[in-house]
Order: C-alpha cells, then sequence, then structure tokens
C-alpha cells in the first residue's frame, strides 16, 4: 500500500491481539511491519500471529526476534520479589535450575561467578537496581546494593563492560529459526549480537535448510558497537536497540552511538531500524510527551530507514493512535529533508545500478521529478535507491514477493508484485499504467525509471527521464 511516509514503521504483534480487524487499522496506518517477540510467545500462538498478518496484505514483512544471548535472574521463589536497601549484601550464583530468593539470586548463566570480576557493577532489570562485587568465591559473588528498590524475578541483568561467553542460540532460539524457515517469515532479528559469529550461528542453519530468511542484527551491547563494520558484512541491516544499549553504556553516549550506526548502515546499504521506547508513554495515554515526539523526529532527520513502537501496539491502550501518531511525525519531518546523492557506499556489488540509483535521486533534486520507478528481482536496486535517501517516492515493481517484502525496510520504496515483461518499454508501460491507476502518479508528472534489460545477475542498466503520458502513449 502506497502510503505518504517513507519512514518505515515496525509494529509489535502480540498474539493476545491480532485479529485481522486490528492488523487491518494498523496497516492502513501505515504499518510495513509486523513484529512477534519470540520471548513472549510459543510457535502456535506465533503462527496465529503470522496467519492473520497474511490475511491483511501480501506486502506486510514478517519479522521475529529471538532471545539471544541474555542473562535473567530466575524464577523467584516468591513471584512479587523483594525489597533492597543501599548498603544491602546480595549473594549470587549462577545456575538456570534453581528459583532465586533473598537468600540467594541466581543468573540463568552457569559460569556468571567465573566471568564477572570484583568491583564490577551489575545491573538488574535495566539498570533499576545496582550491585557492586565486593568478593567472589569459586561458587558465588558478594555484592553491596547500590541504591534502593525491589528485584523480581525474570529481569534482565547486564554487567556493562564485561564479556561473558553466553552462547549465541539458546535452544528456543534455534526451535523458532527452524519454525520461522517453515513459516517462511521474511527476518529474523537477532538480539544481542555481539560480533560476526552470533550472525553466523544463524545463517548455518539457515543455509543448512536452503532459507533466504535475512537477519537484522540487534545492536544492544557495547561488543556489537566497536564490531559494527564486521557485523554489517554479514546481516541484511540493524536494529538499534537503545533499551538494553542504554544499560550497557552511558546514555549520553547514546545519541552519538545512534548517529553513528545510522551512518555506517547507509554507507553499507542496509536497512536501519531505531528502536525502544520511542512512543512509551501512548502505552498508558493517548498523547505522547514533547521529548517522545523530539525523539522519534530527531531518529528521522538522522535519516532511519524504520522506527519501532513495541509495547505501544503490543499490549498498550491505544495501539492505533501510537502507530497514527508516529506515521503522522514521520510525514511532517519528511517534508524538511533534503536527498543525499553524494553518499558514499561501500561494499557496491553492482556498480552501474548504484551509479544509475545515485544518478536518478540527483536529477530527481534538479528536476521537477515526481516519482522514481525502479524493477528489481533481488531488491538490490531499491536498496541503492533508499540509501541515497530521495525525496520522492520510490516504486520497486518486484518479480517475486520475497523480494518485495524485504524493501519493507527501505526508506522511500514502496513495493509491489510486477509479472515480467518482455522488453523494455513493455515494462514501463505496465508500471506506469499501474501506477496511473492506484493514483500514485497523475497523466503529466515527470519521472525517472531506473531498470535492467539484462537479467537479474547483471542488475540496473538504464535510466530514463520523460512525462508517464509519454510512456502511456508509446
Amino acid at each position: 500500500m502506497y502510503h505518504k511516509k517513507k519512514t518505515k514503521i515496525v509494529a509489535t504483534v502480540s498474539d493476545r491481539r491480532c485479529e485481522p480487524d486490528f492488523l487491518k487499522e494498523l496497516y492502513e496506518c501505515g504499518m510495513n511491519v509486523a513484529r512477534i517477540n519470540t520471548a513472549h510467545v510459543n510457535t502456535d500462538s506465533a503462527k496465529m500471529v503470522v496467519d492473520n498478518v497474511r490475511k491483511i496484505a501480501d506486502d506486510i514483512a514478517l519479522l521475529i526476534d529471538t532471545k539471544g544471548p541474555e542473562m535473567r535472574i530466575t524464577q523467584m521463589i516468591n513471584d512479587e520479589g523483594f525489597e533492597v536497601k543501599a548498603g544491602h549484601v546480595i549473594v549470587i550464583s549462577g545456575d538456570k535450575e534453581k528459583a532465586s530468593s533473598e537468600e540467594m539470586l541466581y543468573v540463568n548463566y552457569l559460569n556468571f561467578v567465573r566471568d564477572v570480576p570484583l568491583d564490577a557493577v551489575i545491573l538488574i532489570d535495566d539498570g533499576e537496581i545496582g550491585l557492586k562485587v565486593n568478593d567472589k568465591t569459586d561458587e558465588y559473588l558478594l555484592c553491596e546494593v547500590l541504591n534502593d528498590g525491589k528485584i523480581k524475578g525474570r529481569k534482565s541483568v547486564n554487567v556493562p563492560g564485561v564479556h561473558v561467553k553466553l552462547p549465541s542460540l539458546t535452544p528456543k532460539d534455534i526451535d523458532f529459526i527452524n519454525w520461522a524457515v517453515d513459516n517462511e517469515i521474511d527476518f529474523i532479528a537477532h538480539s544481542f549480537v555481539r560480533n560476526k559469529q552470533d550472525v553466523l550461528d544463524i545463517q548455518k542453519i539457515l543455509d543448512e535448510r536452503k532459507s533466504r530468511i535475512k537477519i537484522i542484527a540487534k545492536i544492544e551491547n557495547k561488543q556489537g558497537v566497536d564490531n559494527i563494520d564486521d557485523i554489517l558484512n554479514h546481516v541484511y541491516g540493524i536494529m538499534v536497540a537503545r533499551g538494553d544499549l542504554g544499560v550497557e553504556i552511558a546514555a549520553e553516549k547514546i545519541p552519538g552511538i545512534q548517529r553513528l550506526l545510522l551512518k555506517k548502515c547507509r554507507e553499507h546499504k542496509k536497512p536501519v531500524i531505531i528502536a525502544t521506547q520511542m512512543l512509551h508513554s501512548m502505552i498508558e495515554h493517548p498523547r505522547p510527551t514533547r521529548a517522545e515526539v523530539s525523539d522519534v523526529a530527531n531518529a528521522i532527520y538522522q535519516h532511519t530507514d524504520a522506527i519501532m513502537l513495541s509495547g505501544e501496539t503490543a499490549n498498550g491502550n491505544y495501539p492505533i493512535e501510537a502507530l497514527a501518531t508516529m506515521a503522522k511525525i514521520a510525514v511532517e519531518i519528511e517534508k524538511q529533508l533534503e536527498a543525499e546523492p553524494n553518499i558514499n557506499l561501500l561494499r557496491v556489488t553492482q556498480p552501474i545500478t548504484a551509479i544509475l540509483a545515485r544518478a536518478a535521486v540527483e536529477a530527481s533534486t534538479r528536476l521537477p521529478i515526481k516519482a522514481i520507478v525502479v524493477d528489481t528481482i533481488s531488491g538490490r536496486t531499491g536498496r541503492y535507491m533508499a540509501a541515497f535517501r530521495p525525496r520522492v517516492p520510490v516504486f520497486a515493481k518486484c518479480y517475486n514477493e520475497r523480494a518485495m517484502r524485504e524493501l519493507a525496510l527501505s526508506y522511500g520504496v514502496f513495493a509491489t508484485m510486477m509479472c515480467p515483461r518482455k522488453t523494455k518499454d513493455e515494462f514501463e508501460q505496465a508500471a506506469i499504467k499501474s501506477l496511473l491507476d492506484e493514483n500514485c502518479v497523475k497523466p503529466d508528472d515527470m519521472i525517472a525509471v531506473v531498470g535492467g534489460s539484462f537479467g537479474p545477475t547483471t542488475g540496473a542498466s538504464f535510466m530514463e527521464i520523460c512525462r508517464t503520458k509519454t510512456i502511456e502513449t508509446a
């Protein structure tokens, strides 16, 4: 569906609220990708979400998150948890099979005591509680509580600056990856990616299953930031997951890191998603705070491909309003953005395609071009075009559904299916007719057309600039 905004929106969908009518409202407000957080569902309930999304439209991409190498407090003996005061001493050990209590906290990582050194700071529940390691034995850590609060079971555990040797994939992750292959999911967002090996562990499973699912690396720790260039060489795109990233790294550094990651993704022509608490207050309130509006706007000013809603649409009181608000912000901010055809692209496998994409975007800044039309088998031409952040919409005519849905994460690209045509002229005439029928362009509009005449391995081979009526009547 053609929506005026160019920034894509990823909306988290829960199995507890995934009725087709609800999903249709999200779609009509601007949802491009439906996200399923596997930490909160099983394969049966996830399948229900997938089936309902596919009833709505064939151009909504489906993305699942893995849990990844995540540390948590085990389930509490007392479900309510317990209060702590600054100065209290807490004993911590590692054993995922044992329940935690006030006498002993257990972390779901067996070698936790071995890997965490003296004087390290342990953060629980996204940093709500801080503990300092004052002493340790082979069996446990003795920690001083740094602030008042409440410790509950199954809450996150972070140790900033300490590299723990957790396996990249849990058994549940592996089950969900295989489930994703069976159900033809489009993207797997792998949590807590630290280095390229974390990505290659998933890619190995996908290769063994001959799957074309694309991997999104969730960057949410310092290792991931430090290794970003290596990681980008092995993924389709990244998600800047600012929640855990803000626990691992000082909060004042996060805006700069966000800018850095956005710049690197554009250079590598890889989609980037900015995530976490973008409109968090709308979980409970019908309107966002001014700070949240500025946060969403800032990500768009920095030319992100996509922005994401989590609890706002998964379990919030105002899911439709949250998505509509995000779309309105995007439309307004995009009016002020300029195309950037001079950005350098790294690792360009099709230089002719890249040059033609750059030329089309630059032409749209100098001529009254209203739209760019491309044809694509793999989606590569659309991704190259998106990297230059065009001001005009890019209408991608795709020859397979997977490529169409993959472009749901690319800035300014509106992808639809099209049957292959025998000649360049036939492609142009069919493409323009469909755009006119859908009121995407007008009969006298000037457009740029970028396409290929020599097959998928060659990529784009020509560019034309003309009026739509010229092609339509040719």
